[in-house]
């Protein structure tokens, strides 16, 4: 059931995390994408890991629910020294895919360098970069309280970008020439 080519469609993305998970979402029509909605699912109140994970999952439910996507799109987890990090993000990163999967949803993976170059031109970018080039292609003026939501939604974007077939490919010096070459994605 993948409706991935669709001219209109709505795309979740998340940005995995046991003490904060962010995410968006957008609607693209043809190449033009529009916000829809970003926030973070707060949990580091929560000492137990269970209760974690099955917060994680009772919200990307509500969010399938609520904007009926496509299909989601998630941050890879990156290789780290402290092993029950990676082991904790791989589950939260698994309980995600598993709500998509569960009403079928096809789930795509980008790395955290790949979504930064999509969004930003430069796959060494800051979070801080990342919501700024975010803020000028999707026109919203918020600063979200925690960055974890503007990755949410460069997930979500680096995804629509990715799908894009008359999008070239093109390496920038910055953020700021890659604005300058990508007006259409803007208006």
């Amino acid at each position: 059931m993948q409706r991935e080519k669709a001219k209109e469609r709505i795309i979740l993305g998340i940005d995995p995390g046991t003490v904060v998970m962010g995410y968006g979402l957008v609607r693209q029509t043809g190449q033009k994408i529009t916000l829809l909605s970003l926030g973070v699912v707060k949990m580091g109140h929560l000492d137990d890991q269970g209760l974690k994970l099955q917060r994680i999952f009772k919200k990307t439910m509500s969010l399938i629910k609520e904007y009926q996507p496509d299909c989601m799109a998630l941050e890879a987890p990156f290789y780290g020294k402290n092993i029950q990090v990676m082991l904790k993000l791989g589950r939260a990163q698994g309980v995600a895919m598993a709500a998509a999967l569960s009403v079928d949803i096809p789930i795509f993976e980008y790395s955290p360098r790949k979504i930064k170059q999509s969004v930003t031109g430069n796959g060494s970018a800051s979070k801080e970069q990342v919501a700024a080039m975010l803020k000028t292609v999707l026109q919203f003026n918020e600063t979200p309280e925690f960055l974890d939501a503007t990755d949410g939604l460069a997930v979500a974007v680096c995804h629509s970008f990715q799908q894009n077939s008359g999008v070239e490919k093109k390496a920038y010096s910055g953020w700021e020439a890659f604005a300058k070459d990508n007006q259409r994605r803007i208006r």
